[in-house]
């Protein structure tokens, strides 16, 4: 299984934060925010990723990310001229994809939860099937997403994309799953008012075929699109009282691998010592050097 992460557009609405860096390089707290996307693709088990960010901020990725060696994966990286729609990412993709199946995760997004790691996994093995899954969360102001509608029986009949009037509160989160035709479909999507390839209308292709899961996430779980000044604060405010109480940071790559097995003791140790004096350096030589009873599963 593949993996995207769509690292685009020009976040203006973080204007003047994002004038003159992406948006998915700013922190989350302890982390630069593309960290987290990174992390949940990690997660479901998926090892070669696709990085797509813009022609002034591909390089920036590169000099974060590397070759995603550090991490116990395979990174690549590909150019989106212009913020031509999210569905735009599989066609950018088709090489990369190479007829696999394939997640995309938008790179302002931040998830936590119990139990999402067997989501995941799940999610993977359903696309590998020809079972595609997206995500559904429960929000106040469904008209700024794609919005489910459900029947009377709780069945998915429809998503529509910024509803004027929703018919439901559950929107569709940037998180997908998609089987090996994702990237045949995208390339039938037509441009909307928009001029985009929008995913509305690429997950709308697979409810129509009946080949579409939507997992509804409660509010018990933590979503976030940092897109906002708000929602950034809030997400690195989680992250902080996370690790207050807890002692572990969530979404770091670097654990991920470790907790995995991708990587090991020794090369955990010179990760932390490439982060210098800072406490997230710190943080994963504490982990390296097994200063908590186990491996921290809650990542």
């Amino acid at each position: 299984m593949k993996g995207i992460v769509l690292a685009g557009g020009s976040g203006t609405r973080l204007y003047p934060l994002t004038v003159s860096t992406s948006k998915q390089l700013l922190p989350v707290y302890d982390k630069p925010m593309v960290f987290y996307p990174l992390s949940v693709l990690m997660e479901a088990g998926i090892r070669d990723i696709l990085i797509i960010s813009t022609p002034s901020d591909i390089g920036k990725f590169k000099q974060l990310l590397g070759d995603g060696s550090d991490f116990g994966i395979k990174i690549s990286y590909e150019v989106q001229p212009s913020p031509d729609g999210l569905a735009q990412a599989f066609i950018i993709g088709e090489k990369f994809i190479e007829g696999d199946a394939c997640a995309l995760i938008l790179g302002d997004n931040l998830f936590h939860g119990n139990d999402f790691n067997h989501m995941l996994r799940e999610a993977v093995i359903d696309a590998e099937r020809g079972k595609s899954t997206i995500f559904g969360y429960p929000v106040k102001n469904p008209q700024r997403f794609g919005v489910v509608e459900f029947d009377s029986e709780g069945n998915v009949i429809g998503i529509e994309e910024k509803p004027v009037c929703p018919k439901s509160d559950y929107c569709v989160t940037g998180l997908y799953f998609y089987d090996k035709n994702v990237v045949d479909y995208s390339k039938t999507i037509v441009p909307s008012k928009r001029n985009e390839l929008e995913i509305t209308d690429l997950n709308r292709i697979y409810l129509k075929k009946k080949s579409l899961k939507v997992n509804l996430l409660d509010k018990s779980f933590k979503w976030w699109d940092t897109g906002t000044f708000d929602s950034l604060i809030e997400a690195s405010d989680y992250v902080h009282d996370h690790y207050v109480r807890t002692g572990y940071t969530i979404n770091s790559p670097e654990q991920v691998a470790f907790n995995q097995d991708w990587i090991s003791k020794e090369k955990m140790l010179a990760l932390s010592v490439r982060y210098g004096n800072s406490p997230y350096g710190a943080y994963l030589k504490k982990i390296a050097e097994g200063k908590s009873n186990e491996k921290n599963n809650d990542n």
